[in-house]
């Protein structure tokens, strides 16, 4: 029997010899660090972004997000290997086109495509034979065969026979030190054989270990399936942090020694809510795409239902600490130690300090913050800018909420000298003097 050998296309061949012109649409938290990956092994990287000032930086190398190196990226744009602009018909150049671009949801908690929609009409318009076009957003199963094949076909070209067509959900973790683009296995599914297997040898290129499923709509259940897991998880502890409160429990100290345990437990911590743009909103999408099969997940409802209602538990909490001072939140000056979602990140994307802060507002407190990684913040109604972190203030203020765990915070000196504080991250678990401090 002879073994039947596959010839490699064109595309592939010019992957291979990095002669291949690489595409990023989108140039936020996902695209820009897979730009300069792409760029540090050789290809010649274009972004493209309707923000001029944000193409403008990339093109001088002035980096703005806090997991790309900067060195790495000024390196790669003085080696002239990236360039960036919001000249949507030079996508016409690209012979690989990712797209990087956010998938909210809309008020309804219901998918929000419009950027995915835009970007996939803009790429059909310069669409030619040969180019292989990769969906890294985070979506429901089915998005890239129901939603980008049929508008890019209306080019008259056709997914595997004219074109190449995958989805390789981005999996980034802002912020962690051990696991990046390149080192972090990266899941690919395609449209047909063939456009898998150009999709692979793409991803190949910068990232070490690559993992091909059956198709694109299977990478698609991949992600919101890794993010729904997370967010279950989440809210299971987050629930029993409710339980220990009523119960007079130390949740952490309970979780703490269930996570001694060395098999059949996984660590997961509560906290006052959840942010970023996963872990909030993902779930949603896979919640949504159910009800099209008649199907209930109710693990995924009621996860989100726990996490969505911690801001609302923290500040009722908050109420209760006051109280013991024989204080109201109304007229108490309250400072929320953080905004970010995630400690030592410049991100607040979904954080639930903002709607923390917004309820503390909402219940006519004095409320401010401290963070010097977000010193300023304009989400879900809140325009607030950061205070400075003095003992003056520690001395002055009725109440420090503790909402995201930065390194760059004394919280000794927090314990010393705020007359009380509401710890909802376990920043405070080791220090000394906690009699003023109250647990979540």
């Amino acid at each position: 029997m002879t073994e039947t050998t596959v010839q490699s296309t064109p595309l592939e061949q010019q992957i291979l010899t990095r002669e291949a012109r690489i595409g990023v649409v989108g140039l936020g938290y996902v695209g820009l660090p897979f730009l300069v990956e792409k760029a540090k092994v050789g290809f010649h990287v274009t972004g493209f972004d309707r923000n001029e000032q944000r193409a403008q930086q990339v093109r001088t190398g002035q980096n703005y997000i806090s997991d790309v190196k900067d060195e790495e990226l000024r390196d790669v744009v003085e080696r002239g290997l990236v360039d960036a602009t919001t000249d949507m018909t030079r996508l016409a150049d690209m012979d690989v086109i990712v797209i990087c671009v956010p998938t909210p949801l809309d008020q309804n908690l219901s998918p929000d495509l419009s950027f995915v929609r835009s970007v996939t009409e803009e790429i059909a318009r310069h669409i030619r034979p040969g180019q292989l076009i990769s969906l890294e957003s985070t979506t429901y199963p089915g998005t890239t065969e129901d939603v980008l094949k049929p508008i890019l076909e209306r080019s008259g070209l056709k997914a595997g026979q004219d074109f190449y067509l995958a989805h390789s959900p981005e999996r980034v973790d802002p912020g962690n030190k051990r696991y990046s683009t390149k080192n972090t296995n990266k899941v690919v599914g395609g449209n047909d054989p063939e456009s898998l297997r150009v999709a692979v040898t793409f991803y190949q290129q910068a990232i070490e270990h690559i993992v091909p499923v059956s198709s694109a709509k299977a990478a698609e259940m991949v992600k919101v399936y890794e993010n729904t897991f997370r967010a279950v998880n989440i809210a299971l502890a987050n629930e029993i942090a409710l339980l220990c409160d009523r119960m007079g429990l130390n949740v952490w100290e309970v979780l703490d020694a269930a996570f001694t345990k060395p098999f059949g437990i996984m660590p997961f911590y509560p906290g006052p809510g959840v942010g970023g743009h996963c872990i909030p909103l993902d779930p949603h999408y896979l919640e949504w795409k159910a009800r099209e099969y008649n199907f209930q997940t109710h693990f995924i409802a009621l996860a989100g239902e726990t996490n969505r209602k911690m801001p609302e538990f923290v500040v009722e909490k908050a109420a209760r600490v006051l109280n013991m001072d024989r204080k109201a939140l109304n007229g108490s000056r309250v400072l929320l130690l953080g905004m970010a979602y995630k400690g030592d990140l410049d991100d607040y994307r979904e954080s639930p300090a903002i709607h923390i802060y917004r309820l503390l507002q909402e219940a006519s407190a004095d409320v401010i913050f401290h963070d010097t990684w977000t010193p300023e913040v304009n989400e879900h109604g809140v325009v607030a800018s950061s205070v400075d972190l003095t003992d003056d203030l520690l001395d002055t203020v009725d109440l420090v909420i503790i909402t995201t765990q930065h390194s760059d915070v004394d919280y000794q000196n927090v314990v010393n000298r705020a007359q009380r504080v509401l710890d909802t991250r376990n920043a405070t678990r080791t220090l000394s003097g906690k009699d003023r401090v109250v647990m979540l």
